[in-house]
């Protein structure tokens, strides 16, 4: 793994510092994270680097993990911007943008700017969206615990205490909450976004756990039937965040999907 700063000048913000680390080399895909911050993704993406030939690439939100947050930087839209931004300033070219929970909003962000560099996207758990009688749990109205409960399929492994924490990570866990209000809100969705979803032109795979207790699975449906060109997968025993509890799964659809050629899927 390498980690390297990166300042992306972002019009009408200014310079942005991001925090990029890197495994492996090959094909590159952007992986980004969800609201439980860059730890929740690292572990896969070593994983998926020394499984085959890519090179996987995990940035930092702004205001997670301790970082810094421009104040003018607090949408999803910026996000997306700040990364079209970084993938132009490190020349990447073929690029599949991976995403899960608030990290797959990005990557359907993304996707709407229709960078010639992204070749497809991969939306694991994605919030972001709305959907008529399915809303995204209000992550703000939980208790850990209760975040935990519905976040895994199995949440015994997982399972923290925060305040057991030492006082470094729970300010760092503060910071990530403040950071997901900022760019998300309470309601962690877009009215806007599954119109415009309905313009993309780019290969979309959609996984979803079956035991998502956060984002249902009739939620995660209507993500796929909102792009063209998605297809929709549930995988099995899993939960909101199956990068973490079932990451052979994610690799294996994500390569299964690739070999065949994305577009493979069109309707």
């Amino acid at each position: 793994m390498n980690a390297v700063t990166h300042t992306v000048d972002l019009a009408g913000i200014g310079p942005v510092e991001v925090t990029v680390a890197e495994y492996g080399s090959g094909q590159p895909f952007l992986l980004l994270h969800g609201g439980a911050g860059p730890q929740s993704v690292t572990g896969f993406a070593e994983k998926f680097a020394a499984a085959h030939q890519v090179r996987v690439l995990v940035p930092t939100h702004p205001g997670f993990g301790g970082t810094a947050r421009p104040d003018a930087l607090a949408t999803i839209p910026g996000l997306a911007a700040l990364y079209q931004g970084l993938v132009d300033q490190l020349r990447l070219a073929d690029v599949t943008v991976v995403g899960n929970s608030l990290g797959g909003w990005i990557a359907a962000e993304i996707a709407l700017l229709k960078s010639p560099r992204v070749s497809g996207i991969v939306l694991i758990d994605a919030v972001g969206i709305e959907v008529p009688g399915h809303p995204v749990t209000d992550f703000f109205a939980l208790t850990m615990d209760e975040v935990f409960t519905r976040s895994f399929h199995d949440p015994a492994p997982f399972r923290i205490d925060p305040a057991t924490l030492p006082p470094a990570a729970q300010a760092i866990a503060a910071g990530n909450r403040a950071a997901i209000a900022a760019y998300a809100g309470s309601g962690m969705a877009d009215p806007a976004l599954i119109g415009r979803l309905g313009t993309l032109e780019v290969p979309t795979l959609v996984l979803w756990g079956e035991a998502d207790g956060m984002v249902d699975v009739d939620y995660g449906r209507a993500y796929a039937a909102a792009i063209p060109l998605a297809q929709f997968q549930l995988l099995p025993a899993t939960g909101h965040s199956p990068q973490l509890e079932t990451p052979d799964q994610v690799i294996a659809a994500i390569w299964d999907s690739a070999d065949t050629d994305f577009s493979a899927f069109a309707r």
